[in-house]
Protein backbone atom coordinates (compact mmCIF):
# COMPACT_ATOMS: atom_id res chain seq x y z
CA UNK A 1 0.00 0.00 0.00
CA UNK A 2 2.84 2.32 0.84
CA UNK A 3 4.67 1.54 -2.46
CA UNK A 4 1.57 2.21 -4.48
CA UNK A 5 1.08 5.45 -2.72
CA UNK A 6 4.74 6.37 -3.38
CA UNK A 7 4.46 5.77 -7.22
CA UNK A 8 1.38 7.87 -7.40
CA UNK A 9 3.12 10.63 -5.55
CA UNK A 10 6.15 10.55 -7.93
CA UNK A 11 3.95 10.87 -11.04
CA UNK A 12 2.09 13.77 -9.55
CA UNK A 13 5.39 15.44 -8.69
CA UNK A 14 6.72 15.09 -12.31
CA UNK A 15 3.58 16.50 -14.02
CA UNK A 16 4.37 20.21 -13.37
CA UNK A 17 7.82 19.81 -15.02
CA UNK A 18 6.14 18.34 -18.22
CA UNK A 19 3.82 21.31 -18.55
CA UNK A 20 6.75 23.71 -18.27
CA UNK A 21 8.68 21.82 -20.99
CA UNK A 22 5.76 21.89 -23.42
CA UNK A 23 5.15 25.56 -22.82
CA UNK A 24 8.79 26.38 -23.46
CA UNK A 25 8.85 24.32 -26.68
CA UNK A 26 5.77 26.07 -28.03
CA UNK A 27 7.30 29.44 -27.22
CA UNK A 28 10.46 28.54 -29.15
CA UNK A 29 8.40 27.26 -32.12
CA UNK A 30 6.38 30.47 -32.18
CA UNK A 31 9.57 32.54 -32.20
CA UNK A 32 10.96 30.43 -35.08
CA UNK A 33 7.79 30.88 -37.16
CA UNK A 34 7.82 34.63 -36.56
CA UNK A 35 11.47 34.79 -37.60
CA UNK A 36 10.88 32.68 -40.73
CA UNK A 37 7.91 34.83 -41.74
CA UNK A 38 10.00 37.94 -41.38
CA UNK A 39 12.68 36.42 -43.62
CA UNK A 40 10.14 35.52 -46.31
CA UNK A 41 8.68 38.99 -46.28
CA UNK A 42 12.05 40.69 -46.35
CA UNK A 43 13.78 38.36 -48.87
CA UNK A 44 11.28 36.61 -51.25
CA UNK A 45 12.92 33.62 -52.91
CA UNK A 46 9.97 31.85 -54.52
CA UNK A 47 10.36 33.42 -57.96
CA UNK A 48 14.09 32.76 -57.95
CA UNK A 49 13.57 29.12 -57.12
CA UNK A 50 10.95 28.69 -59.83
CA UNK A 51 13.39 30.04 -62.42
CA UNK A 52 15.84 27.26 -61.65
CA UNK A 53 13.43 24.36 -61.21
CA UNK A 54 11.85 23.02 -64.40
CA UNK A 55 11.12 26.44 -65.88
CA UNK A 56 7.48 26.16 -64.82
CA UNK A 57 5.20 29.20 -65.19
CA UNK A 58 8.11 31.33 -66.27
CA UNK A 59 7.28 34.63 -68.03
CA UNK A 60 9.48 36.97 -69.98
CA UNK A 61 8.05 40.41 -70.60
CA UNK A 62 9.74 42.28 -73.41
CA UNK A 63 9.12 45.87 -74.46
CA UNK A 64 8.21 46.28 -78.11
CA UNK A 65 7.08 48.88 -80.59
CA UNK A 66 5.20 48.53 -83.84
CA UNK A 67 6.57 49.89 -87.13
CA UNK A 68 4.99 53.27 -86.69
CA UNK A 69 6.62 53.71 -83.30
CA UNK A 70 3.59 53.19 -81.07
CA UNK A 71 4.27 50.93 -78.09
CA UNK A 72 2.84 47.50 -77.78
CA UNK A 73 1.31 46.69 -74.42
CA UNK A 74 3.61 43.70 -73.98
CA UNK A 75 4.76 40.44 -75.48
CA UNK A 76 4.58 37.49 -73.12
CA UNK A 77 6.14 34.11 -73.79
CA UNK A 78 4.98 31.40 -71.40
CA UNK A 79 6.36 27.88 -71.15
CA UNK A 80 4.04 25.27 -69.69
CA UNK A 81 6.45 22.36 -70.02
CA UNK A 82 9.38 21.29 -67.91
CA UNK A 83 12.90 21.79 -69.17
CA UNK A 84 13.08 22.31 -72.94
CA UNK A 85 9.86 22.75 -74.92
CA UNK A 86 9.92 21.04 -78.31
CA UNK A 87 6.15 21.05 -78.75
CA UNK A 88 4.53 22.77 -81.73
CA UNK A 89 1.80 23.80 -79.32
CA UNK A 90 4.05 26.26 -77.49
CA UNK A 91 1.93 29.36 -77.14
CA UNK A 92 2.93 32.89 -78.10
CA UNK A 93 0.45 35.53 -77.01
CA UNK A 94 0.69 39.02 -78.43
CA UNK A 95 -1.45 41.83 -77.07
CA UNK A 96 -1.28 45.18 -78.84
CA UNK A 97 -3.29 48.37 -78.79
CA UNK A 98 -4.04 47.76 -82.49
CA UNK A 99 -5.00 44.08 -82.51
CA UNK A 100 -6.28 42.36 -79.35
CA UNK A 101 -6.67 38.95 -80.99
CA UNK A 102 -4.15 36.22 -80.32
CA UNK A 103 -3.59 33.15 -82.48
CA UNK A 104 -1.48 30.09 -81.91
CA UNK A 105 2.07 30.14 -83.20
CA UNK A 106 3.72 27.19 -84.91
CA UNK A 107 7.09 28.09 -83.44
CA UNK A 108 8.85 25.31 -81.59
CA UNK A 109 11.89 27.35 -80.66
CA UNK A 110 13.33 26.29 -77.29
CA UNK A 111 12.63 28.67 -74.47
CA UNK A 112 15.38 29.44 -71.95
CA UNK A 113 15.32 27.25 -68.86
CA UNK A 114 17.64 29.08 -66.46
CA UNK A 115 18.12 32.61 -65.27
CA UNK A 116 21.44 32.83 -67.14
CA UNK A 117 19.85 31.82 -70.41
CA UNK A 118 17.04 34.30 -69.82
CA UNK A 119 19.56 37.07 -69.38
CA UNK A 120 21.44 35.94 -72.48
CA UNK A 121 18.27 36.10 -74.56
CA UNK A 122 17.60 39.62 -73.30
CA UNK A 123 21.10 40.73 -74.18
CA UNK A 124 20.58 39.61 -77.79
CA UNK A 125 17.65 41.99 -78.31
CA UNK A 126 18.43 45.42 -79.79
CA UNK A 127 17.62 48.28 -77.48
CA UNK A 128 15.46 49.99 -80.10
CA UNK A 129 13.43 48.52 -82.94
CA UNK A 130 14.53 49.39 -86.45
CA UNK A 131 12.44 52.24 -87.83
CA UNK A 132 11.37 52.12 -91.49
CA UNK A 133 10.37 55.08 -93.65
CA UNK A 134 6.65 55.55 -94.19
CA UNK A 135 7.23 55.62 -97.94
CA UNK A 136 8.32 51.99 -97.82
CA UNK A 137 4.85 50.97 -96.80
CA UNK A 138 2.62 53.36 -98.70
CA UNK A 139 0.21 53.24 -95.76
CA UNK A 140 -0.62 55.11 -92.59
CA UNK A 141 -1.78 52.30 -90.34
CA UNK A 142 0.07 49.16 -89.27
CA UNK A 143 -0.92 46.26 -87.11
CA UNK A 144 0.73 43.16 -85.72
CA UNK A 145 -0.75 39.86 -86.80
CA UNK A 146 0.20 36.25 -86.44
CA UNK A 147 -0.04 33.44 -88.95
CA UNK A 148 -2.37 30.67 -87.92
CA UNK A 149 -1.05 27.17 -87.39
CA UNK A 150 -1.71 24.57 -90.05
CA UNK A 151 -3.68 22.64 -87.45
CA UNK A 152 -5.67 25.60 -86.23
CA UNK A 153 -9.38 26.02 -86.79
CA UNK A 154 -10.26 26.68 -90.44
CA UNK A 155 -11.98 29.92 -89.51
CA UNK A 156 -8.75 31.44 -88.23
CA UNK A 157 -7.25 33.86 -90.73
CA UNK A 158 -3.68 33.59 -91.89
CA UNK A 159 -3.14 37.33 -91.85
CA UNK A 160 0.61 37.75 -92.22
CA UNK A 161 0.43 41.05 -94.05
CA UNK A 162 1.94 41.43 -97.50
CA UNK A 163 3.02 44.94 -96.56
CA UNK A 164 5.51 43.61 -94.04
CA UNK A 165 9.08 44.65 -94.66
CA UNK A 166 10.55 43.05 -91.53
CA UNK A 167 9.93 40.16 -89.20
CA UNK A 168 9.69 40.30 -85.44
CA UNK A 169 12.04 38.36 -83.24
CA UNK A 170 11.30 38.31 -79.52
CA UNK A 171 9.07 41.34 -79.81
CA UNK A 172 11.20 43.76 -81.86
CA UNK A 173 11.85 44.36 -85.54
CA UNK A 174 14.94 42.87 -87.06
CA UNK A 175 17.04 44.88 -89.44
CA UNK A 176 16.32 44.30 -93.14
CA UNK A 177 18.66 41.73 -94.63
CA UNK A 178 19.42 40.18 -91.23
CA UNK A 179 16.51 37.81 -90.85
CA UNK A 180 17.12 34.75 -88.72
CA UNK A 181 18.10 31.59 -90.57
CA UNK A 182 15.42 29.82 -88.59
CA UNK A 183 12.73 31.50 -90.72
CA UNK A 184 13.37 28.97 -93.47
CA UNK A 185 12.90 25.97 -91.20
CA UNK A 186 9.54 24.25 -91.62
CA UNK A 187 8.70 23.97 -87.91
CA UNK A 188 9.08 27.65 -87.13
CA UNK A 189 6.84 30.62 -87.83
CA UNK A 190 7.61 34.31 -87.80
CA UNK A 191 5.40 37.20 -86.74
CA UNK A 192 5.22 39.94 -89.35
CA UNK A 193 4.02 43.51 -89.11
CA UNK A 194 1.00 44.39 -91.20
CA UNK A 195 0.62 47.57 -93.18
CA UNK A 196 -2.70 48.94 -94.30
CA UNK A 197 -3.50 50.79 -97.50
CA UNK A 198 -5.89 53.01 -95.58
CA UNK A 199 -6.76 54.02 -92.01
CA UNK A 200 -9.92 51.91 -91.90
CA UNK A 201 -10.68 49.39 -89.20
CA UNK A 202 -8.73 46.15 -88.99
CA UNK A 203 -11.79 44.30 -90.25
CA UNK A 204 -11.69 46.21 -93.52
CA UNK A 205 -7.98 45.46 -93.89
CA UNK A 206 -8.38 41.75 -93.24
CA UNK A 207 -7.79 39.15 -95.92
CA UNK A 208 -11.34 38.03 -95.10
CA UNK A 209 -12.82 41.26 -96.41
CA UNK A 210 -13.26 39.83 -99.90
CA UNK A 211 -11.59 42.85 -101.44
CA UNK A 212 -10.33 43.08 -105.01
CA UNK A 213 -6.99 41.31 -104.91
CA UNK A 214 -5.95 42.76 -108.27
CA UNK A 215 -6.19 46.46 -107.43
CA UNK A 216 -3.04 47.63 -105.67
CA UNK A 217 0.64 48.24 -106.22
CA UNK A 218 4.07 46.62 -106.01
CA UNK A 219 6.29 47.40 -103.04
CA UNK A 220 9.87 46.49 -102.24
CA UNK A 221 10.27 43.86 -99.51
CA UNK A 222 13.90 43.42 -98.37
CA UNK A 223 12.92 40.16 -96.67
CA UNK A 224 13.23 38.57 -100.07
CA UNK A 225 11.75 35.35 -101.48
CA UNK A 226 10.77 32.22 -99.57
CA UNK A 227 13.30 30.09 -101.46
CA UNK A 228 16.40 30.53 -103.59
CA UNK A 229 17.50 29.06 -106.89
CA UNK A 230 19.77 26.75 -104.88
CA UNK A 231 17.18 25.62 -102.30
CA UNK A 232 14.78 24.18 -104.90
CA UNK A 233 16.25 21.53 -107.22
CA UNK A 234 13.43 21.38 -109.78
CA UNK A 235 13.71 24.85 -111.35
CA UNK A 236 13.88 24.60 -115.13
CA UNK A 237 17.27 25.89 -116.27
CA UNK A 238 15.74 28.62 -118.46
CA UNK A 239 14.03 30.11 -115.39
CA UNK A 240 17.09 29.81 -113.13
CA UNK A 241 18.10 33.43 -113.68
CA UNK A 242 20.66 33.62 -110.86
CA UNK A 243 22.14 30.27 -111.89
CA UNK A 244 22.47 31.62 -115.42
CA UNK A 245 24.43 34.65 -114.27
CA UNK A 246 21.90 37.45 -113.92
CA UNK A 247 23.81 40.10 -111.93
CA UNK A 248 20.87 41.90 -110.24
CA UNK A 249 18.48 40.41 -107.64
CA UNK A 250 15.99 43.14 -106.73
CA UNK A 251 13.36 41.60 -108.99
CA UNK A 252 13.06 38.84 -106.36
CA UNK A 253 12.01 41.30 -103.62
CA UNK A 254 9.00 43.09 -105.07
CA UNK A 255 5.67 41.93 -103.67
CA UNK A 256 2.07 42.76 -104.53
CA UNK A 257 -0.09 44.71 -102.05
CA UNK A 258 -3.86 45.00 -102.71
CA UNK A 259 -5.22 48.46 -101.92
CA UNK A 260 -7.91 47.44 -99.43
CA UNK A 261 -6.67 44.24 -97.79
CA UNK A 262 -3.72 41.97 -97.18
CA UNK A 263 -2.17 39.36 -99.42
CA UNK A 264 -0.17 37.20 -97.01
CA UNK A 265 3.20 35.75 -97.85
CA UNK A 266 2.83 32.19 -99.02
CA UNK A 267 2.32 29.91 -96.00
CA UNK A 268 3.30 26.41 -97.10
CA UNK A 269 1.91 24.75 -93.98
CA UNK A 270 -1.37 26.57 -94.34
CA UNK A 271 -1.63 25.48 -97.97
CA UNK A 272 -0.88 21.82 -97.21
CA UNK A 273 -3.42 21.78 -94.38
CA UNK A 274 -6.16 23.38 -96.51
CA UNK A 275 -5.44 20.90 -99.30
CA UNK A 276 -5.12 17.85 -97.03
CA UNK A 277 -5.94 14.72 -99.02
CA UNK A 278 -6.56 16.73 -102.20
CA UNK A 279 -4.94 17.19 -105.60
CA UNK A 280 -4.14 20.49 -107.30
CA UNK A 281 -3.50 20.35 -111.06
CA UNK A 282 -1.80 23.00 -113.16
CA UNK A 283 -3.09 22.46 -116.68
CA UNK A 284 -1.95 24.20 -119.82
CA UNK A 285 1.23 25.41 -121.50
CA UNK A 286 4.81 26.11 -120.41
CA UNK A 287 3.64 29.07 -118.31
CA UNK A 288 1.52 26.58 -116.35
CA UNK A 289 4.70 24.54 -115.84
CA UNK A 290 6.43 27.71 -114.65
CA UNK A 291 3.72 28.24 -112.02
CA UNK A 292 3.65 24.59 -111.00
CA UNK A 293 7.40 24.62 -110.33
CA UNK A 294 6.98 27.79 -108.27
CA UNK A 295 4.32 26.06 -106.15
CA UNK A 296 6.48 22.98 -105.59
CA UNK A 297 9.49 25.15 -104.70
CA UNK A 298 7.43 27.07 -102.12
CA UNK A 299 6.19 23.82 -100.56
CA UNK A 300 9.63 22.20 -100.78
CA UNK A 301 10.85 24.54 -98.04
CA UNK A 302 8.70 22.74 -95.45
CA UNK A 303 8.61 19.22 -96.87
CA UNK A 304 10.54 17.40 -99.57
CA UNK A 305 7.94 15.74 -101.82
CA UNK A 306 8.07 12.34 -103.50
CA UNK A 307 8.26 12.35 -107.28
CA UNK A 308 5.44 10.12 -108.55
CA UNK A 309 5.32 11.53 -112.06
CA UNK A 310 5.28 9.70 -115.35
CA UNK A 311 5.45 10.58 -119.04
CA UNK A 312 1.83 11.64 -119.02
CA UNK A 313 1.97 14.04 -116.09
CA UNK A 314 4.26 15.46 -113.44
CA UNK A 315 3.17 14.52 -109.91
CA UNK A 316 4.67 15.61 -106.60
CA UNK A 317 3.33 13.96 -103.46
CA UNK A 318 3.55 15.51 -99.98
CA UNK A 319 3.22 12.61 -97.59
CA UNK A 320 2.43 14.53 -94.37
CA UNK A 321 -0.94 15.70 -95.70
CA UNK A 322 -1.43 13.42 -98.73
CA UNK A 323 -1.41 16.44 -101.04
CA UNK A 324 -0.60 15.93 -104.72
CA UNK A 325 0.62 18.69 -107.05
CA UNK A 326 0.12 17.76 -110.70
CA UNK A 327 1.06 19.29 -114.01
CA UNK A 328 -0.77 18.23 -117.19
CA UNK A 329 0.41 19.46 -120.57
CA UNK A 330 -2.36 20.81 -122.81
CA UNK A 331 -1.04 23.67 -124.93
CA UNK A 332 -4.42 24.78 -126.37
CA UNK A 333 -6.86 23.07 -123.93
CA UNK A 334 -8.98 21.92 -126.90
CA UNK A 335 -8.86 18.82 -129.11
CA UNK A 336 -5.97 18.74 -131.55
CA UNK A 337 -5.21 16.39 -134.44
CA UNK A 338 -2.52 16.18 -137.11
CA UNK A 339 -4.28 14.08 -139.73
CA UNK A 340 -5.40 15.53 -143.05
CA UNK A 341 -8.69 17.40 -142.72
CA UNK A 342 -10.50 18.89 -145.72
CA UNK A 343 -7.95 21.11 -147.49
CA UNK A 344 -5.55 21.17 -144.53
CA UNK A 345 -2.75 18.63 -145.11
CA UNK A 346 -1.34 16.08 -142.66
CA UNK A 347 1.25 17.45 -140.26
CA UNK A 348 -0.35 20.81 -139.60
CA UNK A 349 -2.03 20.98 -136.18
CA UNK A 350 -5.81 21.19 -136.38
CA UNK A 351 -7.60 22.71 -133.40
CA UNK A 352 -11.23 21.68 -132.92
CA UNK A 353 -12.29 24.80 -131.11
CA UNK A 354 -15.66 23.41 -130.00
CA UNK A 355 -14.29 20.24 -128.37
CA UNK A 356 -12.19 20.04 -125.17
CA UNK A 357 -8.90 18.16 -125.02
CA UNK A 358 -9.90 14.46 -124.80
CA UNK A 359 -6.77 13.42 -122.90
CA UNK A 360 -7.43 16.13 -120.34
CA UNK A 361 -11.11 15.48 -119.76
CA UNK A 362 -10.67 11.89 -118.62
CA UNK A 363 -8.40 13.12 -115.83
CA UNK A 364 -10.69 15.89 -114.58
CA UNK A 365 -12.58 13.87 -111.89
CA UNK A 366 -9.26 13.11 -110.16
CA UNK A 367 -8.63 16.79 -109.36
CA UNK A 368 -9.95 18.94 -106.50
CA UNK A 369 -8.45 22.25 -107.64
CA UNK A 370 -7.46 23.16 -111.20
CA UNK A 371 -5.39 26.14 -112.32
CA UNK A 372 -5.71 26.75 -116.07
CA UNK A 373 -3.13 28.51 -118.24
CA UNK A 374 -3.42 29.12 -121.98
CA UNK A 375 -3.21 31.69 -124.74
CA UNK A 376 0.35 31.96 -125.96
CA UNK A 377 0.21 28.92 -128.22
CA UNK A 378 -2.35 30.70 -130.36
CA UNK A 379 0.62 32.58 -131.84
CA UNK A 380 1.90 29.29 -133.27
CA UNK A 381 0.95 27.64 -136.54
CA UNK A 382 -2.41 25.90 -136.43
CA UNK A 383 -5.68 25.40 -138.31
CA UNK A 384 -9.01 26.27 -136.71
CA UNK A 385 -11.93 23.87 -137.05
CA UNK A 386 -15.41 24.81 -135.85
CA UNK A 387 -18.61 22.81 -136.44
CA UNK A 388 -16.54 20.41 -138.53
CA UNK A 389 -15.46 23.20 -140.87
CA UNK A 390 -12.11 24.92 -141.34
CA UNK A 391 -12.76 28.53 -140.34
CA UNK A 392 -9.30 30.00 -140.03
CA UNK A 393 -5.67 29.50 -139.17
CA UNK A 394 -2.56 31.05 -137.69
CA UNK A 395 0.57 31.26 -139.85
CA UNK A 396 -1.30 29.00 -142.27
CA UNK A 397 -3.94 29.88 -144.84
CA UNK A 398 -3.50 28.51 -148.38
CA UNK A 399 -6.25 30.48 -150.11
CA UNK A 400 -5.72 34.18 -149.57
CA UNK A 401 -8.69 34.93 -151.81
CA UNK A 402 -10.95 33.35 -149.21
CA UNK A 403 -11.37 35.43 -146.02
CA UNK A 404 -10.91 33.69 -142.68
CA UNK A 405 -13.91 33.59 -140.38
CA UNK A 406 -11.86 33.15 -137.18
CA UNK A 407 -8.45 34.64 -136.40
CA UNK A 408 -6.14 33.56 -133.58
CA UNK A 409 -7.59 36.02 -131.05
CA UNK A 410 -11.16 34.86 -131.69
CA UNK A 411 -9.99 31.25 -131.62
CA UNK A 412 -8.54 31.80 -128.14
CA UNK A 413 -11.83 33.21 -126.85
CA UNK A 414 -13.77 30.25 -128.26
CA UNK A 415 -11.32 27.77 -126.75
CA UNK A 416 -11.73 29.33 -123.28
CA UNK A 417 -15.50 29.04 -123.45
CA UNK A 418 -15.19 25.43 -124.65
CA UNK A 419 -12.89 24.12 -121.93
CA UNK A 420 -14.61 25.99 -119.10
CA UNK A 421 -18.07 24.90 -120.26
CA UNK A 422 -16.82 21.32 -120.27
CA UNK A 423 -15.63 21.68 -116.69
CA UNK A 424 -18.76 23.33 -115.27
CA UNK A 425 -21.00 20.71 -116.91
CA UNK A 426 -18.85 17.64 -116.21
CA UNK A 427 -21.03 15.11 -114.33
CA UNK A 428 -18.16 13.89 -112.13
CA UNK A 429 -16.30 17.11 -111.39
CA UNK A 430 -17.12 19.13 -108.27
CA UNK A 431 -13.82 20.94 -107.77
CA UNK A 432 -12.60 24.52 -107.83
CA UNK A 433 -11.32 25.86 -111.16
CA UNK A 434 -9.04 28.91 -111.13
CA UNK A 435 -8.52 30.57 -114.50
CA UNK A 436 -5.27 32.48 -114.42
CA UNK A 437 -5.74 35.32 -116.87
CA UNK A 438 -3.47 35.93 -119.85
CA UNK A 439 0.13 36.33 -118.74
CA UNK A 440 1.68 39.42 -120.36
CA UNK A 441 4.99 39.22 -122.16
CA UNK A 442 7.34 42.19 -122.42
CA UNK A 443 9.01 41.96 -125.79
CA UNK A 444 9.92 45.50 -126.88
CA UNK A 445 10.84 46.43 -130.43
CA UNK A 446 9.41 43.23 -131.86
CA UNK A 447 7.80 39.89 -131.03
CA UNK A 448 9.42 36.78 -129.59
CA UNK A 449 10.57 35.72 -133.07
CA UNK A 450 11.30 39.16 -134.58
CA UNK A 451 13.93 40.62 -132.27
CA UNK A 452 11.80 41.66 -129.31
CA UNK A 453 13.77 42.41 -126.13
CA UNK A 454 13.50 43.01 -122.37
CA UNK A 455 17.26 43.35 -121.83
CA UNK A 456 18.32 45.53 -118.90
CA UNK A 457 14.96 45.72 -117.07
CA UNK A 458 15.72 45.61 -113.33
CA UNK A 459 12.66 47.05 -111.52
CA UNK A 460 8.88 47.26 -112.01
CA UNK A 461 7.36 49.97 -114.17
CA UNK A 462 5.98 53.02 -112.38
CA UNK A 463 2.24 53.62 -112.70
CA UNK A 464 2.72 56.38 -115.28
CA UNK A 465 5.15 54.22 -117.28
CA UNK A 466 2.72 51.42 -118.07
CA UNK A 467 1.93 51.31 -121.77
CA UNK A 468 -1.01 49.21 -122.91
CA UNK A 469 -0.10 46.26 -125.08
CA UNK A 470 -2.84 45.94 -127.68
CA UNK A 471 -2.43 42.20 -128.22
CA UNK A 472 -2.37 41.45 -124.50
CA UNK A 473 -5.45 43.57 -123.93
CA UNK A 474 -7.54 41.91 -126.64
CA UNK A 475 -6.46 38.42 -125.55
CA UNK A 476 -7.47 39.27 -121.97
CA UNK A 477 -10.81 40.63 -123.17
CA UNK A 478 -11.57 37.49 -125.18
CA UNK A 479 -10.62 35.30 -122.21
CA UNK A 480 -12.96 37.17 -119.87
CA UNK A 481 -15.78 36.88 -122.40
CA UNK A 482 -15.24 33.13 -122.68
CA UNK A 483 -15.22 32.86 -118.90
CA UNK A 484 -18.49 34.75 -118.53
CA UNK A 485 -20.23 32.66 -121.20
CA UNK A 486 -19.12 29.44 -119.50
CA UNK A 487 -20.44 30.59 -116.12
CA UNK A 488 -23.94 30.85 -117.60
CA UNK A 489 -23.79 27.22 -118.69
CA UNK A 490 -22.85 25.74 -115.31
CA UNK A 491 -24.87 22.70 -114.26
CA UNK A 492 -22.65 20.86 -111.76
CA UNK A 493 -21.43 21.75 -108.27
CA UNK A 494 -17.99 22.89 -109.36
CA UNK A 495 -16.83 26.48 -108.82
CA UNK A 496 -15.17 28.84 -111.28
CA UNK A 497 -12.87 31.72 -110.30
CA UNK A 498 -10.94 34.23 -112.42
CA UNK A 499 -7.45 35.09 -111.15
CA UNK A 500 -7.02 38.34 -113.05
CA UNK A 501 -3.27 38.99 -113.07
CA UNK A 502 -2.90 40.54 -116.54
CA UNK A 503 -2.72 44.22 -115.55
CA UNK A 504 -0.93 43.47 -112.27
CA UNK A 505 1.92 41.77 -114.12
CA UNK A 506 2.01 44.31 -116.90
CA UNK A 507 4.29 46.27 -114.54
CA UNK A 508 6.80 43.42 -114.14
CA UNK A 509 8.96 43.60 -117.26
CA UNK A 510 11.90 43.04 -114.91
CA UNK A 511 10.78 39.55 -113.88
CA UNK A 512 11.62 37.66 -117.09
CA UNK A 513 14.87 35.78 -117.76
CA UNK A 514 15.64 38.03 -120.72
CA UNK A 515 19.08 37.05 -122.04
CA UNK A 516 19.80 35.01 -118.87
CA UNK A 517 18.03 31.90 -120.10
CA UNK A 518 21.16 29.80 -120.52
CA UNK A 519 24.03 28.79 -118.24
CA UNK A 520 26.49 29.28 -121.11
CA UNK A 521 29.23 31.56 -119.68
CA UNK A 522 29.90 32.93 -123.18
CA UNK A 523 26.31 33.90 -123.95
CA UNK A 524 25.54 37.36 -125.25
CA UNK A 525 23.66 39.45 -122.68
CA UNK A 526 23.86 42.99 -124.07
CA UNK A 527 22.63 44.75 -127.17
CA UNK A 528 25.23 44.53 -129.92
CA UNK A 529 26.95 47.49 -131.64
CA UNK A 530 24.43 47.19 -134.46
CA UNK A 531 21.55 47.56 -131.98
CA UNK A 532 20.54 43.92 -132.27
CA UNK A 533 19.40 42.45 -128.92
CA UNK A 534 20.59 39.01 -127.80
CA UNK A 535 18.24 35.99 -127.90
CA UNK A 536 16.05 36.08 -124.83
CA UNK A 537 12.91 35.00 -122.99
CA UNK A 538 10.49 37.81 -122.10
CA UNK A 539 7.50 35.50 -121.57
CA UNK A 540 8.37 33.08 -118.75
CA UNK A 541 9.34 34.22 -115.25
CA UNK A 542 12.52 33.97 -113.21
CA UNK A 543 12.41 31.68 -110.16
CA UNK A 544 12.24 32.90 -107.52
CA UNK A 545 10.46 35.96 -108.81
CA UNK A 546 7.07 37.49 -109.62
CA UNK A 547 5.57 34.11 -110.53
CA UNK A 548 5.54 33.22 -106.82
CA UNK A 549 2.88 35.90 -106.34
CA UNK A 550 0.56 33.83 -108.52
CA UNK A 551 0.64 31.08 -105.92
CA UNK A 552 0.06 33.54 -103.08
CA UNK A 553 -3.11 34.47 -104.96
CA UNK A 554 -3.99 30.80 -105.52
CA UNK A 555 -3.65 30.14 -101.79
CA UNK A 556 -5.83 33.15 -100.95
CA UNK A 557 -8.53 32.04 -103.42
CA UNK A 558 -8.48 28.50 -102.00
CA UNK A 559 -8.58 29.81 -98.44
CA UNK A 560 -11.55 32.06 -99.14
CA UNK A 561 -13.37 29.23 -100.85
CA UNK A 562 -12.58 26.41 -98.40
CA UNK A 563 -13.12 28.53 -95.29
CA UNK A 564 -16.42 29.90 -96.52
CA UNK A 565 -15.43 33.43 -97.53
CA UNK A 566 -17.42 33.59 -100.76
CA UNK A 567 -17.11 37.31 -101.47
CA UNK A 568 -15.31 37.30 -104.80
CA UNK A 569 -15.24 40.49 -106.89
Amino acid sequence: MTLASSKTSLKMAAFPRGVSFIAASMALLAMFLIFASWLLVSYPITSTVSEYISGVNRKIVLPAKDVSGSSLEQLTMTSNSSGVDNSEDAQVSIRSSVDKDSLRSESNKQLPTTKDSVDLRRNEIPEEPVQLPESSFGATEKKVSTSSSASSNASESNSVESGSLNSRKNGVLEKPGQLSESLSRPTEKKVDTSSSASSNTSENNSVDSGCDLYDGKWFYDPQGPSYTNSSCPIITQMQNCQGNGRPDKDYENWRWKPSQCALPRFDAKKFLELMRGKTLAFIGDSVARNQMESMVCLLWQVEVPKNRGNRRMHRWYFKSTSVMIVRVWSSWLVRQTNEKFDFAPKGVTKLHLDAPDDNLMELIPKFDVIVLSSGHWFAKQSVYVLNNEIVGGQLWWPDRSRPMKVNNVDAFGISVETILSALVTHPNYTGLTIVRSFSPDHYEGGAWNTGGSCTGKVKPLATDELVENGFTSIMHKKQVMGFELAVKKATNKSKLRMMDITKVFGYRHDGHPGPYRSPDPNKITKVGPNGKPPPQDCLHWCMPGPVDTWNELVLEIIRRDFEGHQNFP
